[in-house]
């Protein structure tokens, strides 16, 4: 049963470490992101349709991340140079996407909400030979899809890029003072706009590995706000790859928790509330975490 938990809890991980990582980036660039969940639903509806329509996988998730990027991309120019409000542009563009992904699965499919396509290419998972066998262990490396693999690298990689490169450092000086950086020459505004370009990618990466990755269908409500718990992990990781990356997998590991619950009986109404009541304990906690520090400090 612990190996199942530990699985489900890894799989479960993953679209939000995609898109935690995507809006990390796009907040040390000075963007918060609240389109996440726009941007994920789009890329979910899109990688089913291209995994159904040329049978390959890689295909469905280069399709995905570009739709999100596309969308990352209007949404950065709403802000940056129409100097709209980050928020309000945020939670427009997860209505509007909603809406249009709504209207397309009618209009294209004849679709209420569901859509199911045949020949679905799959993301294909890859057993480890003996450490597949091994309790925990196994479960935790072995039996994985590629796209589990590149999101927990991008963890150390994210990490290293904004550390240790030009163009990391060039992004968090954009991010952190904008004015600065345009004395020293930079264009805080482009570096800006890739970042959300780059957030939207990933949003989009993410939204696929649910369609083809988890369930192999489409449904409105697949995303199921994981948007906006991404958004929570870089928050409550400070904008650092590595905390960001433990706070993705301990709602991960929530999400797991409730869809055993769910099959033990439990009114389902009442487990699907558990990772989003986590998220509002966390931030919490985190909230009184600094109120009290800054209370010791003055």
């Amino acid at each position: 049963m612990i190996d199942n938990i530990i699985h489900a809890a890894i799989v479960m991980t993953t679209p939000l470490l995609l898109a935690a990582i995507g809006g990390l980036v796009n907040r040390v660039g000075g963007l918060v992101n609240i389109g996440l969940d726009a941007m994920m639903l789009a890329g979910a509806l899109a990688g089913l349709i291209v995994a159904s329509q040329s049978g390959s996988w890689l295909a469905a998730l280069i399709a995905a991340g570009l739709i999100g990027a596309l969308i990352g991309l209007m949404m950065s120019l709403t802000v940056t140079r129409l100097e709209a409000n980050e928020i309000i542009v945020g939670l427009g563009f997860n209505v509007a996407i909603a809406g249009l992904v709504r209207f397309f699965l009618k209009s294209a499919y004849g679709s209420s909400g569901t859509l199911n396509l045949p020949d679905v290419a799959r993301l294909p998972h890859f057993d480890i030979p003996v450490i597949a066998d091994i309790p925990i262990l196994g479960a935790l490396v072995s039996g994985h899809d590629p796209l589990t693999w590149a999101a927990w690298l991008m963890v150390p990689a994210t990490a290293w890029f904004l550390a240790r490169t030009r163009t990391g450092l060039r992004l968090r000086a954009a991010g952190a003072g904008p004015q600065a950086a345009r004395a020293l020459g930079l264009n805080p505004l482009t570096l800006r706009d890739a970042s959300t370009v780059f957030a939207g990618f990933m949003a989009g990466l993410a939204g696929a590995y649910l369609s083809i990755g988890v369930v192999g269908i489409f449904n409105e409500g697949i995303t199921a706000g994981r948007g906006f718990i991404a958004l929570a992990a870089f928050y409550f990781g400070r904008n650092r790859p590595w905390p960001t990356a433990l706070c993705a997998l301990l709602f991960g590991l929530f999400d797991a928790f409730q869809i055993r619950l769910q099959g033990r009986g439990v009114p389902a109404e009442l487990v699907q509330t558990l990772p989003y009541v986590m998220v509002i304990l966390v931030l919490t906690v985190m909230a009184l975490a600094v109120r009290r520090k800054r209370a010791k400090g003055t």
